[in-house]
């Protein structure tokens, strides 16, 4: 059986943490979506040349300001990484962030707003931030660009997949593996970096793959979804997902993982296979990764 070999790497986890954070500044900050929709940003924060290392799939923490309801530090919330391991400018000591503001009504009818998110959302051009991490190893993809990728996100669960692609098109690689896309969003203006996934579709190695739930329907006139999107893939895609150097990556909202199990379940019975057995070989191998918020 085969193994993906990502956990005999050295993984960088926990260099900096809430009680001696690092110490970055927001060198840029943009808004993605139009006005009127939820609002996402891309937030570049730029640290000390050799005082931080990460690698793709990994993530930060970011604490927001004051104290608890204990009296203590607020916990850092974490965000994916959305840029290679050398940050967008290829320098090495940049790492960007795909935040979106999160605003909800409480049960009493009041406003709420999400700490850490309005903090970072907020954060303005030059402000030092405290930085945590980096943390986690579940979604660091294999170094070999000969792997396929299947990706699979909802909403800001892109962020780590385009550090993925960043990666792959700066490595001088002879043989490259199939890198599929299935991003899922309302529209393609709210669809976040939408823009350099279509400039990057004429790449034969790389397919972006949307789902615009507001934009796009069924066969059956239905919303379009991700697990929708997965079983239009037909035989290419279950050929692809068979194959040992395969890897399948899903982020994003919880409950995507029912949907998307679904449609595998589906593909799996129109080829003469078992997605349960199929699934619990993928996730031995490693080759099934998975990061839900």
């Amino acid at each position: 059986m085969q193994t993906i070999p990502t956990v005999e790497r050295d993984i960088p986890l926990n260099l900096y943490k809430n009680v001696d954070p690092l110490l970055v500044t927001v060198e840029r900050s943009i808004r993605l979506t139009p006005p009127g929709t939820p609002e996402v940003r891309h937030v570049v924060l730029r640290f000390p040349k050799d005082s931080f290392h990460f690698l793709e799939g990994q993530a930060v923490g970011i604490p927001p300001p004051g104290l608890n309801e204990r009296g203590r530090p607020n916990v850092p919330r974490l965000y994916s990484i959305a840029s290679d391991r050398d940050g967008d400018d290829g320098v090495g000591t940049s790492l960007t962030l795909t935040v979106k503001r999160v605003m909800y009504v409480d049960e009493n009818g009041n406003d709420r707003f999400g700490m850490a998110s309005n903090y970072l959302c907020e954060a303005a051009e030059g402000q030092v931030l405290r930085m945590t991490g980096p943390a986690g190893k579940e979604m660091v993809p294999p170094d070999d660009p000969s792997y396929n990728l299947i990706m699979i996100s909802t909403g800001t669960g892109i962020a780590p997949f385009r550090g993925y692609v960043q990666r792959l098109r700066r490595l001088a690689a002879s043989q490259r593996g199939r890198v599929l896309l299935y991003a899922g969003a309302k529209t393609a203006a709210e669809l976040p970096y939408y823009d350099e996934w279509q400039a990057l579709a004429t790449e034969p190695w790389f397919t972006p793959i949307y789902a615009l739930s507001r934009e796009q329907s069924t066969a059956d006139g239905h919303h379009m979804h991700v697990q929708d999107r997965l079983r239009e893939g037909g035989s290419d895609l279950w050929n692809l997902v068979t194959q040992p150097n395969t890897l399948i990556f899903l982020c994003g909202m919880k409950g995507m993982e029912t949907g998307v199990n679904e449609a595998f379940q589906d593909l799996a019975a129109q080829h003469g296979s078992d997605w349960s057995t199929q699934r619990a070989q993928l996730v031995a191998e490693k080759r099934w990764r998975v990061e839900v918020y």
